[in-house]
């Protein structure tokens, strides 16, 4: 499914800050180290970091270089499809109610789950982040959760 944020780099800039001041938020540390082009850091960074949106079955609306690799896919195929795609359909009712905790209390460190890649391989991710994305500007009673993220610092496949 084609989506047109792959190409539009005033989302991609806005994304990468959304990305990076919701996980210093809930984290209290940084997603990259700031650099003079935070959008070419994130999108090469070594880990994998996606996210989706708030639709009622969320679509993946970014993956760097590194997420689009370990799916085993191109921006085109990645951007748009349901991430629940990226659990195998015996896994999703679990990964469903993670989602859930992750919305409930802002963010869930040190997951681990096992996803499935376009090809149909599988591979455990370890180490895992999971976020909501929020506007960090807004009063704290009025955030809304403008999708959900993740990061990826551990996997190997099975």
């Amino acid at each position: 499914m084609k989506n047109n944020h792959q190409l539009n780099a005033e989302f991609l800039l806005r994304h990468t800050q959304l990305l990076m001041q919701s996980y210093q938020h809930w984290t209290g540390k940084a997603l990259i180290v700031a650099s003079d082009d935070i959008v070419q850091s994130l999108l090469t960074a070594s880990f994998a970091v996606a996210s989706h949106d708030t639709q009622a079955d969320p679509v993946f609306n970014y993956a760097n270089h590194q997420a689009l690799a370990l799916f085993n896919m191109n921006a085109e195929e990645m951007l748009g499809l349901p991430s629940r795609y990226s659990a195998e359909p015996t896994l999703q009712e679990g990964r469903a109610e993670f989602l859930e905790k992750v919305a409930a209390n802002g963010f869930v460190d040190d997951y681990s789950g096992i996803r499935i890649a376009k090809d149909g391989s599988r591979f455990l991710i370890e180490q895992v982040t999971v976020w909501n994305l929020i506007d960090v500007h807004q009063a704290l009673h009025e955030q809304a959760v403008l999708g959900q993220a993740v990061l990826i610092k551990k996997w190997h496949r099975l």
